[in-house]
Order: C-alpha cells, then structure tokens, then sequence
C-alpha cells in the first residue's frame, strides 16, 4: 500500500524551520554558500546548483554546502540527489534538523515511507512543536505501515486533538478515506462515534462507506443520525437523494435533493440527482431543466450528457438526445484516459 498526500504539502516552508542545533545554536554557513542560497531564494536553482557543486568538490568543504545543496535538489525535484545530499550533510552535523526532517520528507517522496519513519521521528523528539509538515507526512508513512495507532496521535498532535479523544479517531477515518481505505476507514469512525455519539461528520463517513457497499439501509440510517447532529450539512441531503434512488424511493429522494439545493446551489450531484429521479417519474421535460443547470456547471460530466440523451429521448428530440450521447461517450473516454496510469 501506498499513500501520497498532495504535492503543495512536500514543498515544505523551509523558512519557518530554522536549521538548529538541540541547543539553539543556529549553523553559521561559508560565506559562499550564504551567497547560493541567496541565488536560490530569489528562484536561480540552476546557477545555485553550480555554485554548491564547485564547493562541494574542493577540500576541506566549506560548512553547509551539502544541506543547500540537499534543498536545491529538493525544490528542483532532483530527489536522489536530494537524499544524498541530505545524508552527508547529516553525518557531518548529526545535530543539523532540517537535514533530517528534509531527508525523511525526500525519502517519502521518493517511495520509501517505512525508510523516512526513523527521520522524522527524530525532528519530532528534538522539536515537539515544529515541523507540521514533517508531522502530517509523519502520519501517513505510518498509514503505509499499518501503523494506525501511531497515525492517530501524529494526526492528533498536528491538530492540536487529544489522541484518545473521538475527534482524533475521526481524524485518522478521514485520513485512510482520503487515502482509499475506506473499510478501515469505517472501523475507526464507529470508534469515534462510540467515543463521542454526537460528533459532526463521523456518521457521515460511515454513511459514505455504506453507500459504497451499496449498504443502501445502513448508509440511510448513518446519513440521518448525521443530519440530527448537522441539520444545515448540504451534502447529507445529495447523500439521502442517492441512497433512496437507489432504493426506489423517489419522493424521500426528490424531498432530501430539495433540501440539498436549498442549502448549497454550487455542487453539480444534487443537480444531476434530481434529473435522474424526475427521469424515473417521467418528469422528463423539468429534469431537463436540472440536467441542463448541472451540464453548465461542468460540461465535462459524462453522467450529465447520458442523462441529458435519456430525457431527450423520453421527449422525442432524437437529434439532441444523439449530440448527448456523442458528448457522454468522448467525455468517458477523456476520463477513463486521464485515470490510466502514467508509465
């Protein structure tokens, strides 16, 4: 199993974690390495690069150049070069922090999230309160590892949560559904609900992994206890609307899309819904009306166009019902396209 978090995150704020030792002390790099570095934070990687790589090669070394040069790499997305770098530099100055967290952070990146485990420990035993990235990657190296009670806590620090309270075992649900674990993810929000019974958007997740299931009574009766606890949550109702189409009750699904829609007008499902359960009442004339709404929020949603050629067809209009169902083909295409993966 692999989990990744999104790229923004990884290109951490190296500014707000100060190269220092336990004791304070903060690393006083050559001269010229303090001008690299300046070349690098004004966006020159390139001419930053060459300068360190000239240092680098003569001897002795001057001080720092492997931990900027470590950072260059990074920021370039040259990765291998990064960990090597970051690795000299800490078996030069086993005290210097950012070295470890960055190499931690590197491995990570590069795949090896069992190897970064070790690393960003470290920054965390030295440095309780810094590096919220180093925490959060941190956390999913220990998702990578099964490791769910240790992902717990680092979620928990990083949010500020006690990590034996429901809102921390909710924490970690939210993180495995991010990360595609959605059974296990279900496993520890019945956790936080048999913590903490009221707490906002546990049922939901539990209701979304029912839904999946196709659990369609269980994920009805998660989605309302949901929505007694969080009554103005627009995207309980679209849930609702979902599960009693599937069950063929249209008027609970057609009431709980309206409420969808009276609370929150800028998601496309409700739309897309409510066209659908109007199809299968006949209504094909104000299902249109819903389905064209939902196609110029997003033309591209082949769901959209396939119904949209439904409706035309209940309605007669064989040459617009045509026309949608060219566009639903090429925009499932242009989707089963963009999802293979890259070699």
């Amino acid at each position: 199993m692999r989990i990744r978090c999104s790229a923004p995150l990884l290109f951490v704020s190296l500014s707000s974690f100060a190269a220092q030792s336990p004791s304070g002390s903060p690393a006083a790099p050559d001269v010229s390495v303090a001008k690299a570095h300046e070349e690098l934070e004004h966006n020159h990687a390139d001419a930053a690069i060459a300068m360190l790589q000239q240092m680098a090669a003569t001897q002795p070394e001057p001080k720092g150049v492997e931990h900027e040069l470590g950072i260059a790499y990074y920021r370039t997305g040259k990765l291998m070069e990064a960990k090597r770098a970051f690795a000299t530099a800490v078996q030069q100055d086993s005290q210097d922090i950012e070295s470890v967290q960055m190499e931690g952070l590197t491995l990570y990146r590069l795949g090896q999230p069992a190897a970064a485990i070790p690393f960003l420990e470290r920054v965390r035993q030295w440095t309780p309160e810094a590096g919220t990235d180093a925490n959060y990657v941190l956390g999913l190296c220990y998702l990578n590892a099964s490791r769910y009670d240790d992902a717990r806590k680092s979620f928990a620090e990083q949010y500020g949560e006690d990590p034996d309270s429901g809102a921390a075992w909710l924490l970690l649900a939210t993180m495995l559904n991010h990360a595609n674990l959605p059974r296990q993810a279900a496993v520890e929000a019945q956790k936080a609900v048999d913590l903490a019974p009221t707490l906002p958007m546990a049922h939901f997740l539990l209701g979304e992994v029912a839904l999946l299931d196709s659990n369609i009574d269980e994920a009805i009766k998660e989605f309302q206890a949901e929505q007694r606890i969080n009554p103005d949550y627009a995207p309980i109702y679209d849930r609702l609307g979902d599960a009693y189409l599937r069950v063929n009750r249209l008027d609970d699904a057609q009431q709980a899309l309206t409420k969808a829609l009276s609370l929150d007008m800028s998601s496309t499902g409700p739309f897309i819904l409510m066209g659908r359960v109007l199809l299968r009442r006949q209504d094909a004339r104000t299902a249109i009306m819903y389905l064209q709404h939902a196609e110029k929020m997003d033309p591209a949603n082949y769901v959209t166009h396939a119904s949209l050629a439904q409706a035309y067809r209940m309605t007669g209009e064989e040459d617009e019902a045509k026309r949608e169902n060219e566009l639903a083909a090429k925009n499932h295409l242009d989707n089963e396209l963009k999802l293979q993966p890259v070699n």
